[in-house]
């Protein structure tokens, strides 16, 4: 692998219920005037390295707990770049990388050419920028297909995943039929784009970034967008995100009510192979660009617990060394938080296998605290 190069810049409509046995949320994230403090505005800064000795283009900002940002088709970083600067604001250390074949980066060779060979090439990406420990992995559009290979393929990298109207259910309904998303006619995929950047206030928002990277990327690289759409729209992972529930790992999935690209029927799919309650975000396809402040504010709960799970994980290691559990006040942190669940299953998959496969201590060791173990549920994650 080579070394790290170098230089740097400065850069809803009412719906049925969701998946069978799982009610959707709809979420209305309430005004950022509800925050004590606004965070800090952190900079985003363009970088160029090299993965698999090609050349890639990424975007950093902020420090703390890592956050891999993987973007959607025909875009690349620099049309998230309010986004990074939104997550990187809750204390987090935010690479979004331009995959291959967009904005700058090489594309992957031919006979790497699958969600497999993304799923790799992220993985070699963290490789050569340090990353040495689990990072929240979101994913939007045919990023969120390649966050969910990468974390089947490599699960010791990821720590949570985050899917933002993400491809990987595969399902669409054509009259009274469901039927593979592969089967649905690239025009019906055009007839219903111009929904994704309408009304005009949305669009004066989302038309600008997105062009920012789908135009150069349009006249650098037009086979790549082709290739890549139609990997997309081919994408099944439905049994990749079943093995995740399998293995525990914490899954998140969003979903815009308005959004024409992904069908519902989609949304709900990979609710029910991963077993979890999807949220419905008032927006479109890409609602996160229309809104970064809101995208923040959505998923600021996840950013906690995870963070809160990883400060866990770091005191634990050191406890085992000195007593057998950890300290109350950690405990009784850990059980106040919103999704305290999911932080038992975030630190027993980590914490459990650290040192060698050491066992650590137990879900009601971490989270209940003394002489209240009713406070909070743990035999299951969920």
């Amino acid at each position: 692998m080579s070394s790290n190069a170098a230089s740097s810049s400065t850069s809803d409509p009412d719906g049925t219920d969701g998946a069978e046995g799982e009610a959707s949320e709809r979420v209305h994230p309430g005004p950022s005037a509800q925050h004590v403090a606004a965070p800090a505005r952190q900079v985003v800064v363009h970088k160029r390295t090299f993965v698999q000795d090609r050349p890639v283009a990424y975007s950093v900002a902020g420090t703390g707990m890592p956050v891999v940002l993987l973007h959607g088709w025909a875009l690349g970083d620099h049309t998230y770049r309010e986004v990074i600067a939104e997550v990187a604001a809750q204390g987090c250390h935010v690479i979004a990388p331009a995959m291959p074949g967009f904005g700058g980066t090489h594309e992957l060779p031919k006979q790497q050419f699958s969600m497999v060979g993304y799923a790799r090439w992220v993985a070699d990406l963290l490789d050569a920028l340090d990353i040495d420990e689990p990072a929240v992995v979101v994913g939007h559009s045919f990023g969120g297909g390649v966050a969910i290979r990468f974390a089947h393929d490599h699960p010791e990298r990821v720590r949570s995943l985050v899917l933002v109207n993400s491809v990987g259910g595969s399902s669409w309904r054509q009259g009274g039929v469901i039927r593979s998303l592969a089967e649905r006619p690239l025009w019906d995929w055009g007839l219903h784009f111009p929904s994704d950047v309408w009304p005009l206030r949305q669009a004066t928002r989302v038309l600008p970034v997105m062009l920012e990277d789908f135009v150069p990327n349009l006249i650098r690289n037009p086979r790549a967008i082709a290739k890549v759409a139609n990997l997309a729209r081919r994408a099944d992972l439905r049994a990749e995100l079943e093995q995740l529930r399998a293995n525990g790992m914490p899954v998140t999935i969003l979903w815009g009510s308005r959004d024409g690209i992904i069908p519902r029927e989609s949304f709900e799919a990979m609710c029910i192979a991963s077993g979890v309650e999807g949220r419905i975000v008032d927006g479109s396809h890409s609602w996160l660009l229309a809104d970064p402040e809101q995208f923040g504010e959505v998923i600021t709960n996840d950013v906690n617990v995870a963070r809160l799970a990883r400060d866990l994980e770091r005191e634990a290691a050191a406890a085992r060394s000195t007593a057998p559990t950890l300290t109350t006040r950690a405990r009784r942190k850990a059980a106040q938080l919103p999704g305290a669940r999911r932080v038992a299953s975030l630190v027993k998959r980590s914490v459990g296998t650290a040192d060698g496969g050491q066992a650590g201590p137990t879900d009601s060791e971490i989270v209940t605290p003394p002489g209240d173990a009713a406070a909070v549920e743990l035999g299951d994650q969920r």
